[in-house]
């Protein structure tokens, strides 16, 4: 199918566990000993094949090429590609592509034994092969930027077609807000509005046209008006963002420069269209793709290896946090109804099949983009504070943003508090509004201001605040500071009766080390700086041969960003915390990158955690293998410091804490419901929660109940979820090591709400 940014982690992931000869293994071994090659476009046709190459993890496309083929649509084109897999002893089979490349693998499958019998009439094959051969495997994964393959959160490519699309926006801002122009911007997605809809929710877009959910009759003049009341608020620019799919009601076409027309006709403002188009392909794959193509590739490969001939067909997806395997054909059939819901017009039903994910994209972005007038809106009668704590985190802003809108929208009275707990104990709070926080998703840092000050020692001065301001809710937002903090503030009730209201965290720090939240607000900026800055790292030394870099990456005692960043970048070995090492280690690590030195690769690649030794420090590390590397290598280091929590928030950060801060505000506000016209003061653990992503789940958990799960010393989860991974990136580092599957993805059935 079409290229994809990321495209190469799947290969990169089948090739380190199971490239032939190569010993490395799952702990279930297949005894046939499977041979994996690279197939080239059409290449089961063809007979292109290619051995397992070098790391491809930086380059985006597919270095194996991609095709539509249509000699492969008929029977013939599928006998000849049954003849040459069998050439190559070939039955279990990958398909990397969308629904039309999937579909096509199932028939192939479906065909495969009546294949293999004509083959043997016609005399290219023996009747031996054909029992021997007997059955075809099949394990499809999707790469498509359009991410618009049920089944799954995310395809293959999706992220880093964000990261374009999201850098082009954020340079046309600028360029519209010196000129005061309007600019109407086309993405890509062919049917599917996804990648409209998630960057106009990243980048705060004034309004958006999407396939699956065209806008009312009279949009044209709502549109106008929008535009209009925003240039009266003084506000320089206007974003409008239209999927290439984008139709009406009627199922007729809404085009870029028809929308260009409509503005300067009606508005009479500078209006310019951009058109992306297939710069959302190129470009080097973001981080978040390079680890789940990654995790993909193994999962399809050990979904080959456990499959039976009564297995059907399956994809691999991604829910939640996890890898599950789908029945494919079941995943294809609910990608067709969309598009059947959209061409009769069932446009609900199509937002619907589109999952869950969508349809709550949609929803938080027509609650912050679209203000409704005073008098619309129910008035609660309460404050709600938002405050940030900590160190600064890429996407703090947006959650802010989001924040502040959805309280107005369910009618509470919003309050800034700056500078973090110190400024809350000073009283530096105000009302914030609706157009006070315009612009801010795209922002860096924390315009509020935050400090690493926990509120136990001004708890008398912040609840004569409370007091003073009559604060009926708090949400904080940030690192593990913030957790502390809450854990102070909930502790503090039954002295301060003002700290009895619902008070809720938002984990937002670039260490990803808060209890109760397998990810932070922060952290995939970190780790796509981390992981840009080893590959310009790398590329350095294109002309110098045999050279290790050592690199120390931030997060404290946690090694979210060392073992994730060298996931992300291929490094040879990261070193973190939370799995000690000792000296016998890091000369064993030495002597296997001598080795590798002498034969295959010219460049090494080592990340440290700051806190993973006391002793082991990155100098030490840096003259041992300096030391040990004389002759074969020579090293230099880096530490990556403060500019990993620097920066333009990734398009993930951006959603992530704009969604999740939503939910946050939904929560304080049923909270509030509940006790309307009864003055009830909150007591209980479950009015003083952390809310995070656990697993597949978002959910709110009582900061009382983590204290059970914390390592208060080391300001860690005593558990956490990517040390699973641990073993994958030693064995894409070709060191022999087993990969648990225990874990693995069974067969499952998809739902409408998996997306």
């Amino acid at each position: 199918c079409r290229p994809c940014c990321g495209a190469h982690g799947h290969l990169r992931g089948g090739q380190g566990l199971f490239k032939s000869g190569s010993g490395y293994v799952v702990q279930k071994k297949n005894p046939l000993g499977p041979r994996f090659l690279l197939v080239l476009p059409v290449g089961a046709v063809r007979g292109d094949w290619r051995e397992m190459g070098s790391s491809l993890v930086p380059h985006g496309g597919t270095i194996i090429g991609s095709a539509r083929c249509q000699a492969f649509r008929t029977r013939e084109g599928r006998l000849k590609a049954a003849c040459n897999l069998l050439q190559r002893g070939i039955t279990n089979l990958c398909v990397i592509g969308g629904d039309g490349s999937l579909t096509g693998a199932n028939l192939f499958r479906k065909e495969w034994s009546g294949l293999l019998e004509e083959l043997a009439r016609n005399g290219q094959i023996d009747k031996e092969a054909v029992q021997k051969y007997a059955y075809l495997n099949v394990v499809g994964m999707v790469g498509s930027i359009d991410n618009d393959f049920c089944g799954t959160d995310m395809t293959i490519g999706t992220d880093s077609a964000l990261h374009r699309i999201i850098e082009v926006i954020d340079a046309i801002m600028t360029t519209a807000q010196s000129h005061q122009r309007t600019f109407v911007l086309e993405v890509m997605g062919r049917h599917c509005g996804y990648l409209a809809l998630v960057s106009a929710l990243a980048c705060g877009a004034d309004w958006v046209f999407l396939p699956e959910s065209p806008p009312e009759e009279g949009w044209e003049e709502q549109m106008c008006v929008k535009l209009s009341e925003n240039r009266a608020r003084k506000k320089r620019l206007n974003i409008i963002i239209v999927a290439e799919g984008a139709i009406d009601t009627q199922n007729k076409p809404i085009t870029s420069e028809k929308i260009k027309e409509l503005v300067v006709t009606q508005l009479g403002y500078d209006t310019r269209v951009t058109i992306l188009g297939h710069v959302q392909r190129g470009g080097t794959p973001s981080a978040f793709d390079r680890i789940l193509a990654s995790r993909m590739g193994v999962e399809a490969v050990i979904a080959l290896l456990e499959a039976t001939p009564d297995t059907p067909a399956c994809v691999v997806s991604l829910n939640g946090n996890h890898a599950v395997r789908l029945p494919l054909m079941e995943c294809v059939q609910m990608t067709q109804d969309v598009q059947k819901a959209m061409d009769e017009r069932r446009f609900q039903d199509a937002v619907r099949l589109r999952g869950r994910s969508f349809a709550g994209n949609l929803n938080t972005y027509k609650r912050l983009a679209i203000k409704l007038p005073d008098d619309q809106i129910p008035k609660t009668n309460c404050n709600v504070a938002v405050i940030n704590v900590g160190a600064p985190a890429a996407g703090m802003n947006a959650a802010v943003r989001s924040a502040v809108r959805v309280g107005i929208a369910d009618g509470h009275r919003m309050l800034a508090i700056y500078d973090g707990f110190d400024g809350f104990a000073k009283g530096q709070i105000k009302e914030i509004s609706w157009t006070d926080v315009g612009g801010w998703t795209g922002q860096g840092g924390s315009i509020l201001g935050t400090k690493r000050v926990l509120p136990g020692k001004y708890l008398e001065e912040i609840a004569t605040q409370m007091r003073a301001h009559s604060i009926n809710a708090l949400l904080i937002i940030g690192g593990f500071e913030a957790y502390l903090g809450l854990l102070e503030l909930s502790a503090a009730r039954e002295k301060h009766e003002e700290f009895c209201v619902p008070m809720v965290m938002v984990p937002a720090t670039v260490s990803n080390n808060v209890p109760g939240s397998d990810f932070s607000i922060g952290a995939d900026t970190a780790l796509n700086t981390i992981t840009d800055t080893c590959d310009r790292i790398k590329q350095s030394a294109s002309g110098t041969k045999r050279r290790v870099f050592i690199i120390e990456t931030m997060g404290g005692y946690c090694g979210y960003l060392a073992n994730m960043g060298g996931l992300a970048a291929g490094a040879d070995a990261a070193y973190i915390f939370e799995e000690p090492f000792d000296i016998r280690d890091l000369q064993s690590n030495v002597e296997h990158l001598t080795e590798k030195m002498k034969t295959t690769i010219q460049r090494g690649l080592v990340l440290r955690n700051e806190s993973c030794s006391e002793n082991y420090t990155t100098d030490f590390i840096y003259q041992l293998y300096s030391e040990e590397g004389k002759g074969v290598f020579d090293c230099r280091k880096n530490v990556l410091g403060h500019m990993q929590q620097g920066g333009a928030p990734s398009p993930f950060d951006r959603n992530f804490g704009t969604k999740i801060s939503a939910r946050a505000m939904e929560w304080i506000t049923a909270k509030l419901k509940e006790a309307r016209g009864r003055g009830k003061k909150f007591t209980t653990d479950d009015s003083v929660c952390v809310l995070g992503i656990s697993k597949r789940n978002v959910i709110f958990q009582p900061v009382a109940e983590l204290k059970q799960q914390t390592d208060f010393e080391h300001r860690i989860p005593k558990e956490q979820w990517w040390l699973k991974l641990r073993p994958l990136m030693k064995i894409l580092a070709k060191y022999k090591a087993s990969y648990d599957v225990s874990d693995s993805g069974q067969l499952e059935h998809v739902q409408p709400w998996s997306v």
